[in-house]
């Protein structure tokens, strides 16, 4: 028997980094999961994967940042499987630059992929959740918990993911639905490896955020958020969890 045998994960960014890796880890485990990302091609590759090591994934093309788009994954998802047990908000962008710096367009896209597409999905899942008394896991980001240069966007996103899920926790804490959030530091992903700075940036204030223990492979976060996901944590509710070697330590 799989740890999450009969439940039905909605996992957004599904088709690459930490959200491939939990949607795989989870269908591993026996969950049926509706992978949820714009890059249909990368989505129909990870639903591949997962059918040919026997798990059960389907496909649901759309953009996070979009409330309808949102609330057809999780329709996608009723229809298909008649509940939700798990939302798993993973899809993230990143991005680098001077405060002053900073275009509309940057700032749009990380507001309405980082935070708009928690609040959109949270939003359409919520009611199904509570049927199941089920769990939502959000992915922040290090860069939520302490100041970081250059990253004064992206780190405003993530600290919204934190303040959205300890509220939201506060909200629903008379139900059986449970909320949390992580906050990994690096990981190995083709978000991290895509990144730049900024021309003349500082590296003695860019090796305060490097950390001492390199990066975190995308299945050791997924292990995080199946655990958060799992009964083991049931007594877990509106914590965020830092998986970031100690990054935050100090």
């Amino acid at each position: 028997m799989g740890r999450f045998d009969g439940k039905v994960a909605l996992i957004t960014g599904a088709a690459s980094g930490i959200g491939r890796a939990t949607a795989l880890l989870l269908a591993q485990r026996g969950a049926s999961i509706i992978g949820f990302d714009i890059d249909g091609s990368a989505l129909a590759d990870a639903v591949d994967e997962a059918q040919a090591k026997g798990g059960t994934m389907t496909a649901v093309v759309g953009d996070v940042s979009s409330r309808d788009d949102c609330h057809a994954a999780v329709a996608e998802a009723i229809d298909e499987y008649g509940r939700i047990d798990l939302l798993a908000n993973i899809a993230g962008v990143a991005s680098s630059q001077h405060l002053t710096d900073l275009g509309q367009d940057d700032w749009d896209r990380l507001v309405g992929v980082n935070l708009s597409g928690v609040v959109w999905c949270a939003q359409a899942a919520i009611p199904h959740l509570l049927e199941t008394n089920g769990s939502m896991v959000n992915v922040a980001s290090s860069a939520a918990m302490i100041g970081q240069a250059y990253t004064v966007a992206y780190s405003a996103t993530k600290g919204g993911v934190v303040a959205l899920t300890r509220s939201l926790a506060m909200e629903y804490a008379r139900t059986g639905i449970r909320i949390n959030a992580i906050s990994p530091g690096a990981v190995d992903t083709s978000l991290t490896r895509d990144y730049q700075i900024p021309d003349e940036a500082d590296m003695k204030l860019v090796q305060r955020y490097i950390g001492f223990r390199g990066m975190a492979g995308p299945s050791e976060i997924a292990e995080v958020i199946a655990f958060l996901a799992s009964d083991d944590a049931r007594r877990i509710h509106g914590t965020v969890i830092p998986v970031d070697g100690g990054l935050t330590t100090g």
